[in-house]
């Protein structure tokens, strides 16, 4: 099994028995964060690009990635980003696969330390249908985090389609859904979310 192989929320909740709940606005009092001039560029001509495209490849390539990059300018490059990496935790959980991407409180960008942010490409344009597999993800990432002696980190989640951006929190040993769905226009509030997310887990 897979994190792919997880299908809906009832799967994770009867395996794992975590709370998972569609909670408020998790976001309201986040800062807004100005892109940079390069990012701002890019997504001007790579937004409409990757929407005619219509695959995930392009969607990847072309927004998701920048964005995630950005945000690793944006700290000074002392956090890593990986993608497509491998990520196996506990086969006897189903905690193993391959993640789309992932964001670490950690520099290396070599070898994976202290994953905070794990990143779902969501499929056929539809966010639900990544739900499971993110949630799964965090999971593992905190997992991950305990077997290392580092338990404080929260754990952000992720399911964008590239146009669309839908945030989940693991903290206090529950999965919290964002009740807001950002659109790549409000890239300023998605970029704010990812930054107050590393910074948080970076200062414990």
């Amino acid at each position: 099994m897979a994190y792919s192989d997880f299908k809906n929320i009832d799967s994770i909740k009867n395996k794992f028995n975590i709370p998972i709940t569609s909670s408020h606005a998790l976001f309201s009092t986040t800062a807004e964060i100005n892109p940079g001039y390069l990012l701002t560029e890019m997504l001007k001509d790579n937004i409409q690009l990757a929407l005619n495209i219509n695959t995930e490849k392009a969607r990847s390539e072309l927004i998701i990635c920048p964005v995630l990059v950005e945000v690793r300018r944006l700290l000074n490059k002392q956090i890593s980003l990986f993608s497509g990496i491998e990520f196996n935790v506990d086969d006897s959980l189903g905690l193993t696969g391959y993640c789309d991407f992932i964001l670490s409180n950690s520099p290396d960008q070599i070898f994976l330390e202290f994953p905070v942010v794990c990143v779902v490409e969501a499929k056929n344009e539809n966010i639900r249908t990544g739900y499971a597999q993110c949630i799964a993800e965090m999971i593992a990432a905190k997992i991950y985090n305990e077997n290392k002696s580092n338990d404080k980190q929260d754990i952000l989640g992720v399911i964008t389609t590239g146009s669309n951006w839908k945030f989940l929190q693991y903290t206090e040993g529950r999965i919290l859904i964002d009740f807001d769905e950002y659109m790549i226009s409000s890239i300023n509030k998605i970029l704010g979310i990812f930054i107050e997310t590393m910074n948080k887990n970076h200062a414990v």
